[in-house]
């Protein structure tokens, strides 16, 4: 039986990175995928810290925005370009917790998508930012 996927695998997969060794997806294509603000999902988080470890999410430094806005002239988007806000990175693990924090059912439903793809274990290598 085939699922119904609520967000294309590849689209989640595009949004994969690879930071400091960890595979994570940054706060703001978090944001677009659960249909809510980058600024609400950061709120939730700030919220509910304890569940939010700085070894497990963390701000990208200004080095490391540059590396990644370079990479998105590549491929051109215009999405990470403001350097007055270095992105919020988060790994797998906290990204699990998202739905319990942002408490919707799309929260949930994209989690598992999300969780799906980052289980299949491909990631873009055009989205590694040493």
């Amino acid at each position: 039986m085939k699922r119904s996927s609520l967000i294309p695998v590849e689209r989640i997969e595009k949004a994969i990175y690879l930071i400091r060794g960890e595979k994570v997806m940054l706060d703001r294509d978090l944001a677009v995928l659960y249909h809510v603000t980058t600024a609400a999902l950061n709120h939730a988080v700030r919220r509910n810290r304890n569940r939010f470890p700085r070894d497990f999410m963390f701000q990208l430094t200004r080095s490391e925005l540059t590396q990644l806005n370079r990479a998105q002239i590549v491929i051109g988007s215009q999405k990470h370009r403001d350097p007055r806000f270095r992105p919020y990175a988060f790994t797998e693990q906290r990204i699990a917790m998202l739905s319990s924090v942002l408490r919707s059912k799309r929260a949930i439903s994209v989690n598992i998508e999300i969780m799906r793809a980052f289980s299949t274990g491909r990631s873009n290598s055009g989205h590694d930012i040493p």
